[in-house]
């Protein structure tokens, strides 16, 4: 399952990141590594961005890349 597939109020962990070059340098610095825990807040009216909380802080994302991070239902 993929960040992008999950309902606000879920929470899931990070099993891997596959995207490339500069989008997966940024989800790293940002926390988003394996066996971090991850908290869908919402979801905007037209499905962009994605807001999660991870690491105790509240992060936008884009549902592409969202689509790259791959988790398990925690």
């Amino acid at each position: 399952m993929t960040l992008d597939q999950m309902a606000p109020g879920q929470e899931c962990r990070v099993c891997d990141v596959s995207l490339e070059g500069a989008k997966l340098q940024r989800l790293l610095d940002m926390g988003f590594v394996e066996g971090t825990r991850i908290k869908v807040i919402r979801n905007a009216p037209l499905l962009d961005p994605l807001d999660v909380e991870i690491r105790g802080y509240l992060v936008a994302i884009r549902r592409n890349e969202a689509k790259g991070v791959e988790v398990d239902i925690a």
